[in-house]
């Protein structure tokens, strides 16, 4: 009887677990409607007036979001979508346009997606246009509903703004940015870039319908706030419905936030980078350790997640290679040691190698050309060494000039930690560190 009982009291343990999991997981992946904005307040405040002038008086605008990776250009506008929503008399009345620059790759693309999204397909049909600019004036005129104030607000929220000012002639941009100066259909244009220098990108047509208006997004918090963000993105809400199990985790939560060690780990993610996407990084992979017979998070579990995030992707690669093709590597280490990282070629490589084969020719052995060319190549594709130009077609391939992509600290590293490495190469690698 009592082995049933934990029995099912496991189960209940590890279903809890599962959820505790999956709510986390959708608020590092920012799918979460509970994730919060964290030293942004005031760009939201201006951002979310703005598009209510919009959306409630008819008036037209236009705003640049810039702002690194990571910085939380896309929720913020979210966010203030969500919040303009749940104004009733805009909630039926507004119209939203979502582009990307990656995808929308020229105006025809970008076009099709407009009228697929106003869900103008049976307005246009088979009608055909002189200019971009008439076939876009068409669609919204097909969303008019009388005058300037009872027409229907469109918001245009354009992500990777600055590949759009690649497009030929700016058509798009010059179009939409023309709408929201005139008095057509209320229209706000917002984009998001991680270029500072959007504005240089800009034709000049463009740039004089534009607004000016920019909203910049620079992580400004510092570490202390920086450690209440992970307090707060790992704590479970009031309303989970284990209420026992979410008072533990956060009592968890709040005593590894007081660790010193884990302050540390902290503190060297801050000083790295302050973007909170690597700090979700962290977080998850920590989260993935928990399990129902190791229910909650440890510092353990966040020093080896901080090791993954901080791993050497370079390094792990040499670690599969083949002794051979260590010794390349060596060989390229010294000639860039001999000629100040100057480029080498494949010949360069090779007569370095013969050198070494022939001091130890009891170890290593002596491999023919062609095979060493093999591995040569092999490293290529690898990304390890890349050649310095094109090709010409005539060109031999042994003497391409090529660099290498590791440094020496990489190299001697991924040695140490190399599998069954021969004692004459790990020797070789470090014999020319005695002149240095």
């Amino acid at each position: 009887m009592s082995s049933r009982k934990s029995k099912s009291n496991s189960l209940i343990h590890a279903e809890c677990l599962s959820q505790v999991q999956r709510f986390l997981r959708e608020r590092f992946c920012r799918q979460s409607s509970h994730s919060n904005l964290f030293g942004v307040q005031v760009q939201y405040k201006h951002l979310i007036e703005l598009l209510k002038r919009t959306a409630i008086h008819g008036e037209s605008n236009s705003v640049l979001i810039i702002g690194p990776r990571g910085s939380g250009k896309t929720m913020l506008i979210n966010h203030a979508l969500k919040e303009l929503m749940q104004i009733e008399e805009v909630n039926e009345n507004i119209l939203q346009v979502h582009l990307n620059g990656l995808l929308q790759i020229n105006d025809k693309i970008a076009l099709k997606e407009i009228t697929r999204q106003l869900n103008l397909e049976n307005v246009v049909g088979d009608k055909v246009f002189g200019s971009f600019a008439e076939n876009l004036s068409f669609l919204l005129e097909a969303l008019k509903k009388g005058n300037r104030t009872s027409s229907c607000p469109v918001i245009f929220i354009l992500d990777e703004f600055d590949l759009f000012a690649h497009h030929k002639n700016q058509t798009l941009l010059y179009n939409l940015f023309d709408i929201s100066q005139s008095a057509q259909t209320p229209v706000a244009v917002i984009g998001l870039t991680c270029r500072l220098d959007i504005l240089e990108l800009l034709e000049k047509r463009v740039k004089s319908r534009f607004s000016h208006r920019q909203i910049h997004l620079m992580n400004s918090f510092g570490f202390p706030q920086y450690l209440k963000i992970f307090k707060e993105q790992l704590s479970l809400p009031a309303e989970f419905p284990d209420k026992l199990f979410a008072e533990k985790w956060n009592e968890n939560i709040q005593c590894l936030s007081e660790d010193r060690s884990i302050r540390d780990i902290l503190q060297k993610h801050f000083n790295v980078s302050k973007n909170l996407r690597s700090l979700h990084m962290l977080l998850m992979l920590a989260l993935n350790r928990v399990t129902a017979s190791h229910p909650f998070m440890t510092t353990a579990d966040l020093m080896e997640a901080s090791q993954l995030c901080s791993m050497d992707s370079k390094a792990n690669v040499v670690h599969g290679l083949s002794v051979l093709e260590i010794c390349l590597i060596i060989a390229m280490k010294h000639l860039n040691d001999i000629h100040e990282e100057e480029p080498f070629n494949f010949q360069m490589v090779y007569n370095e190698f013969q050198k070494f084969v022939q001091r130890k020719a009891h170890s290593i052995y002596n491999f023919e050309k062609p095979v060493v060319m093999k591995a040569f190549e092999h490293l290529q594709q690898l990304e390890l060494i890349k050649p310095m130009e094109r090709t010409p077609i005539n060109a031999q391939k042994e003497y391409q000039l090529m660099k290498l992509l590791l440094d020496n600290t990489q190299i001697m590293n991924a040695l140490q930690k190399y599998p069954n490495c021969p004692t004459d190469v790990r020797q070789w690698a470090t014999s020319s560190l005695s002149w240095l």
